[in-house]
């Protein structure tokens, strides 16, 4: 098993360096704005070449080193043991005092959950492949049946719920049975995805629907990747009009700064972009009464997102520029005011059947 080859791997180097009277170290990406960049072939964010040295025996990274290899320890406990836990078990598991003193190995969660990810990157491993979980966030509806560890599941069939996503969505645990969709629509708001749920919106369009419930989670993003690259299926990212929004597909379609080590698999390059647009104001008749004028924290944003490169297409840099220049940004619910069904009778189709997408 590859992956516990890899922590059987990562803990023989400690233990080699020990007996040859060495400074106990491990080498890992350095995960910083210093060595990330995008990848304009590839259209993703990637990590860099730099790696940083974690040593025991500087003060600086005992601590961090001491966690690194608690972490990696349970991680193969867990795997040995054929079980999955979650990474708050996980924190908890080894959350303790040092002998006699005062000092525990973790304070909070938020110690060892960058650990985590620090053994991703090092080991080039998902957290879900190290049998660790997180919550599951995010919903899915429409045509398309999977085995979920072994239960068949029809999305088609499940009710105003839908299939809750979970965390690991990999290969062995999720894997597809039979698709007749013709695209997925990734929505931003778990409000809006109720809506064309309660429509039917994915059985009169044929398609699947899928919310994050704001930025999608590492499953839900993964998920999104492997019905793309597995099912050839068109991603289509309906957020609100506001640089946030913009930001969420940005994360979908590319991958973002701080999980750059994993951009291959969570980045989808070929997602489309197919609204909120400041311009839908104009084109769909909205009325400006429900518009919500941008505040300076809002300019300030859509500036940052003008200045990335994944934004540079002139298309974006349009959109950008017109918000900016009309000063006002607007929620998808705000469709609403033209019809509680405009959203799925009207705007949507309209902008599918046109192709009316930013890249």
């Amino acid at each position: 098993m590859e992956k516990r080859k890899k922590l059987v791997e990562l803990g023989l180097k400690v233990l080699n360096d020990i007996k040859n009277k060495k400074n106990p170290t491990i080498e890992l990406p350095v995960r910083t704005l210093s060595n990330i960049y995008f990848d304009e072939k590839r259209r993703l964010i990637k990590i860099g070449n730099k790696f940083a040295k974690r040593s025991y025996l500087n003060i600086a990274f005992s601590r961090k080193f001491m966690q690194t290899l608690l972490v990696a320890a349970e991680a193969k406990k867990i795997i040995d043991e054929g079980v999955r836990i979650s990474i708050r078990d996980l924190y908890y598991a080894l959350k303790h005092t040092i002998g006699d003193t005062k000092e525990n190995t973790f304070e909070e969660q938020s110690e060892s959950d960058p650990i985590i990810e620090d053994l991703e990157a090092m080991l080039n491993l998902l957290r879900e492949e190290l049998n660790l979980n997180a919550d599951r966030k995010g919903y899915m509806a429409g045509n398309i049946v999977l085995r979920d560890a072994g239960y068949e599941i029809d999305c088609s069939k499940m009710g105003s719920s839908g299939w809750a996503i979970p965390s690991n969505v990999e290969k062995d645990v999720i894997k597809f049975v039979k698709n007749e969709a013709e695209y997925v629509l990734v929505i931003e708001k778990d409000a809006v995805w109720q809506r064309l749920n309660e429509d039917k919106f994915w059985e009169k369009n044929n398609c699947i629907i899928l919310t994050g419930k704001g930025q999608p989670a590492r499953g839900a993003r993964r998920l999104i990747h492997r019905l793309h690259h597995e099912l050839k299926l068109p991603i289509y990212v309906l957020t609100d009009a506001d640089p946030w929004g913009y930001y969420i597909y940005s994360v979908i379609k590319q991958g973002s700064i701080n999980l750059s080590f994993l951009s291959e698999r969570l980045g989808t390059p070929e997602a489309k972009f197919i609204g909120l647009t400041v311009d839908d104001v104009k084109e769909f008749g909205i009325s400006k009464n429900v518009t919500i004028k941008l505040n300076e924290n809002d300019r300030k944003r859509v500036k940052e997102l003008m200045g990335y490169i994944w934004f540079k297409p002139r298309e974006w840099q349009k959109e950008l520029k017109e918000m900016l220049r009309v000063g006002y940004k607007l929620e998808l619910e705000a469709l609403s005011s033209k019809g509680i069904r405009f959203i799925t009778k009207t705007y949507l189709p309209h902008k599918i059947e046109n192709k009316e997408f930013l890249p």
